[in-house]
C-alpha cells in the first residue's frame, strides 16, 4: 500500500497521536486506511485503532489526536448495546494480555481490541435514513440511489419516507467504495446472506438512531462490515457507529436543504472540496485548527453518545 507522505511535526508534537504501530510481539497482518491488523494465535485478532483518517478513499498525511481511542470506545459501546440484534467479534480479552512487550502498549493503549476471526464478506452495508452524500448525487441524476426509486422532490438531507440498504464494494486502500444495486450485493455473498445482511443493518441502524435523537444527534447514515464463522453464521466486525463510518448531524442544527454541520469527518471533506486536489494520493496537509476541530467534534460525539 502507498504510505502517504506523513506530516512528521504533527505526529510528534501532537499528544497521543499514533500514526502506526510498530508491534514486535505479534506478527502483523495488515495496515488498513485506520487500522493496523495483528495476529493472536490462529483464531483471533487484535486490532488497532490508529489516528490515521482518510477522505474520499485517500489516507490523510496528518493524523487526528485522539481519534483512534473515540471510535475504540464507541465502538465497544455500540457493540455491547446492540449485541441482543447479531452475534459480534469481540472476545473480551484485555489486549494488554496478549501484548507481552510493556514497551510496546503505549501504542495500543485505548485504542485497540482482541476479536475473533472471522472471514470477512465483500460488501459493505450502508444504511441511509436521509438523503445526503453520494446518494443525494446519485438521487440527483437518476431519481434513485442503487438502484431504489425514490419520491421526487427530495431536498438535501431531507428523511427518508423509509429507512433505505445501499450496499456497496469494499475497495482496497487508494481506491474508490462504489455504490452496487442489491442485485449485484445477491451475486457477491449470495441471495439469502443478502437478505439477512440487509434485515439485520436496517434493525442496527434503527434502533441506534432512535437512541442517539435521545442525546441529540441524528445518525443520517452509517456503514456496517459483517464476516461469518466457520458455520456461516453472520456477525458483525470492524467498528460500528462511529464518526469515521457514519453521518451524525446535531438535531438543533439540522435543516433541510442544505448538508447540515456534523460530529463526523465530514468537516474534512468539506475543507478538501475547496483545495486544488484530484481525491489521489497523496492528499493536501490538514491545518492545525481542521485538526483541532475534527479532534473536538469526535470527542462531542463520544461524550454525547456515552456521557
Amino acid at each position: 500500500m502507498n504510505q502517504p507522505n506523513v506530516n512528521k511535526s504533527v505526529v510528534s508534537n501532537a499528544v497521543a497521536a499514533v500514526f502506526e504501530t510498530n508491534l514486535t510481539s505479534l506478527k502483523f497482518l495488515h495496515r488498513g486506511k485506520v487500522r493496523d491488523i495483528y495476529a493472536v494465535g490462529d483464531d483471533k485478532l487484535l486490532v488497532v485503532q490508529t489516528d490515521r483518517l482518510s477522505a474520499f478513499d485517500v489516507i490523510l498525511p496528518d493524523p487526528v489526536p485522539g481519534k483512534g481511542e473515540v471510535l475504540t470506545k464507541l465502538s465497544y459501546f455500540w457493540f455491547r448495546k446492540l449485541e441482543h440484534i447479531v452475534t459480534n467479534h469481540l472476545t473480551g480479552i484485555d489486549p494488554f494480555d496478549v501484548v507481552t512487550n510493556w514497551k510496546e502498549r503505549a501504542q495500543i493503549a485505548g485504542r485497540s481490541m482482541v476479536v475473533r476471526k472471522f472471514c470477512p464478506l465483500m460488501i459493505e452495508a450502508v444504511v441511509r435514513g436521509y438523503i445526503i452524500g453520494s446518494g443525494w448525487k446519485d438521487y440527483q441524476k437518476t431519481g434513485m440511489v442503487c438502484g431504489i426509486k425514490l419520491p421526487t422532490g427530495l431536498k438535501e438531507a431531507e428523511k427518508l419516507p423509509d429507512v433505505i440498504f445501499t450496499p456497496a464494494t469494499k475497495a482496497p486502500a487508494g481506491q474508490h467504495d462504489e455504490n452496487i444495486s442489491y442485485d449485484e450485493a445477491e451475486k457477491i455473498v449470495g441471495a439469502e446472506l443478502a437478505a439477512e445482511i440487509r434485515a439485520v443493518s436496517i434493525q442496527l441502524y434503527t434502533e441506534a438512531a432512535a437512541y442517539a435523537l435521545t442525546k441529540g444527534i441524528i445518525i443520517a447514515d452509517t456503514k456496517f462490515e459483517f464476516g461469518t464463522d466457520e458455520y456461516g453464521l453472520l456477525c458483525l466486525i470492524d467498528e460500528i457507529l462511529t464518526p469515521d463510518s457514519s453521518r451524525f448531524w446535531p438535531v438543533d442544527q439540522y435543516q433541510v436543504g442544505m448538508s447540515p454541520p456534523s460530529f463526523d469527518k465530514q468537516f474534512v471533506r468539506d475543507w478538501l472540496e475547496t483545495q486544488p486536489w484530484d481525491k489521489k494520493h497523496p492528499a493536501p496537509n490538514l491545518p492545525p485548527d481542521v485538526l483541532a476541530k475534527t479532534t473536538a467534534k469526535y470527542q462531542e460525539a463520544l461524550t454525547r453518545l456515552t456521557g
